[in-house]
């Protein structure tokens, strides 16, 4: 009897440290669960956290730089339109007003953009394109319109492997990156660059007057100086680089393939055929081409900010008729119907619809005759900025044929 129950003593305490071991085998694995289940519960938190923060940091980061660079363009604007002379005052009072607003004139400092200017134009010309055209535009990236946006459009149906840089600090922004995104997500090798004055005038005739323009010591005239400087530049890109200047309101019609170190008629004696007037509103020209330098010594020199036109068409043909046949210039001056179809007093017919079958016929007869010679029509904005372009008309049937996106057509 005794020996059964030690027996069953000793069969009972092994059970129960069997037991025992078996509760905290369960105790341990659950803990050891319970444990990994929080650490991954606490990771996954932790991530969704640190991804939700990431979003946050992110969305009050683009915030904040799409509101910094609408004040910076808000500020570019302004700093545009104080380039605008005061009207009816003496020549010293306009000179005090420049040298006053000089500290303002964002365009005449230098800053990291203008510093990469060089890089950024050698950077964006090396590889693939059949010609590279320059423009300016030395106003509000906002006043870049419809009309502007068809020239664009133009250029690049008669050269879609051609290359554009503007020159423009308020392009050169948020702003005119959203203007020109239509063009570049279609492929099209467009860029705004802000440009270095410093170093496109420098060794060159420009280089002396802009000095003395930064002096605050020179009467800017009672013309907006930004057109002036436009007048400037062009030559001066155009000497460092070599290319096209082709302004803003121009409807391209063709490719200018064949066309070198050339400059256009705006009228000619029609008994003679001899040019009367140039313009420089298309230039064609290679790099260091001395009529270039021709022109820029002759800005420099005879400066005149009181008279439209001096500092520009007018200049380009005082240069080209004093030097007259001298050796040393090689280029051509190219008829009227090149460029320049219709003079800017004629031009707004070609704005309107026809009216009668007689209209009709000249319609058709006008954009016949623009198909053989010419290569663009020049816009005369100063002259049709606030026409409207009709349906049917001249302006209308050649945008049409001619633009690659083609909204808004009839509302520029």
């Amino acid at each position: 009897m005794v020996r059964k129950l030690r027996r069953f003593t000793k069969v009972t305490m092994f059970d129960y440290k069997v037991l025992c071991r078996a509760k905290l085998s369960i105790i341990f694995t659950t803990t050891l669960v319970a444990m990994i289940f929080i650490i991954y519960k606490d990771s996954i938190i932790c991530e969704n956290s640190e991804e939700t923060r990431g979003q946050l940091r992110s969305s009050i980061g683009n915030k904040q730089l799409h509101s910094m660079q609408e004040k910076i363009d808000e500020v570019e604007e302004e700093n545009l339109q104080s380039l605008v002379p005061p009207l009816n005052v003496t020549e010293e009072e306009r000179i005090a007003w420049f040298r006053e607003k000089m500290p303002q004139i964002q365009i005449f400092k230098s800053n990291n953009l203008t510093r990469k200017f060089h890089s950024r134009v050698k950077k964006f010309f090396r590889s693939g394109c059949e010609a590279q055209f320059f423009m300016t535009w030395i106003s509000p990236a906002a006043t870049f319109g419809r009309r502007e946006f068809f020239t664009l459009e133009s250029l690049f149906k008669a050269h879609p492997h051609g290359c554009l840089m503007i020159l423009s600090r308020s392009l050169d922004s948020g702003r005119g990156n959203k203007i020109l995104k239509p063009l570049v997500d279609r492929g099209f090798k467009v860029k705004a660059v802000t440009p270095d004055l410093e170093f496109l005038f420098k060794n060159t005739p420009a280089r002396a007057w802009f000095k003395e323009m930064k002096s605050g010591k020179k009467d800017p005239g009672e013309i907006p100086l930004a057109q002036n400087l436009s007048n400037l530049i062009r030559l001066a890109v155009l000497y460092k680089y070599g290319g096209v200047y082709l302004d803003t309101d121009f409807i391209v019609l063709k490719p200018f393939t064949g066309l070198k170190n050339s400059i256009g008629a705006q009228s000619m004696d029609m008994e003679t055929k001899n040019w009367t007037r140039l313009n420089n509103a298309v230039l064609i020209f290679d790099m260091n081409h001395p009529l270039l330098l021709k022109f820029m010594e002759e800005f420099a020199s005879t400066f005149d900010g009181n008279k439209w036109g001096h500092n520009g068409p007018y200049l380009v043909s005082r240069v080209v008729e004093n030097i007259g046949k001298q050796p040393g210039y090689k280029f051509t001056v190219l008829q009227p119907m090149a460029f320049y179809p219709v003079d800017w007093i004629r031009i707004n017919r070609l704005f309107m619809k026809p009216a009668n079958r007689s209209d009709s016929r000249w319609v058709q007869e006008k954009l016949l005759q623009l198909s053989g010679e010419t290569y663009g029509v020049h816009l005369w904005n100063k002259q049709t900025r606030n026409m409207q372009i009709e349906e049917g008309s001249v302006i209308g049937r050649l945008i049409s044929e001619h633009c690659l996106i083609c909204q808004h057509m009839y509302s520029s």
